[in-house]
């Protein structure tokens, strides 16, 4: 078992992209979702190097291994994707870790550097397109409710969460 303690931070490089693809992909396989989903949320999930380059990214390592990700995303306006309206401002629009290390504290260690990094950045608060199985996590950490939208998934709604920082 690992102590969350033992947890080191990086800022993400480009290089990261494919083994952040396969943490984000493995970590949201493990709600066991239907396969149609993936075809849905392919590009969502895929992380580019050009991603990695033009937003805040950083991954939580043990030793050599990556075990999860976060990312924060500025949006600087207001925005319609399909029918998901995306407010202005700054979101957490990513935060997967491997499922055989849910549970152990690794979410909360991401959690509490991505405050720190906005602390540094200026940013008051985070949005959050929270996935349902991942509610409680949220509710924990002290985010709050703020209301049900749209998801990419037709007839699905998902909560949306603020962070303050």
């Amino acid at each position: 078992m690992i102590d969350p303690k033992e947890i080191s931070i990086y800022k993400a490089h480009d290089s990261d992209c494919e083994t952040l693809t396969e943490v984000s992909f493995s970590a949201k396989k493990h709600w066991n979702y239907p396969e149609n989903y993936f075809d849905i949320w392919k590009d969502e999930l895929t992380i580019t190097e050009e991603y990695i380059n033009k937003n805040i990214v950083y991954k939580a390592m043990f030793l050599e291994s990556v075990l999860g990700f976060y990312s924060i995303v500025e949006n600087e306006n207001d925005f319609w994707t399909n029918d998901i309206f995306v407010k202005k401002g700054f979101w957490l629009e990513h935060i997967f870790i491997r499922p055989e290390f849910h549970k152990i504290g690794i979410g909360r260690v991401m959690i509490d550097h991505a405050k720190m990094i906005s602390k540094v950045n200026g940013i008051g608060n985070l949005f959050i397109f929270v996935d349902p199985f991942a509610k409680g996590f949220y509710d924990k950490i002290g985010a709050e409710f703020l209301n049900e939208s749209n998801s990419s998934i037709p007839l699905r709604r998902i909560p949306i969460y603020e962070l303050k920082i």
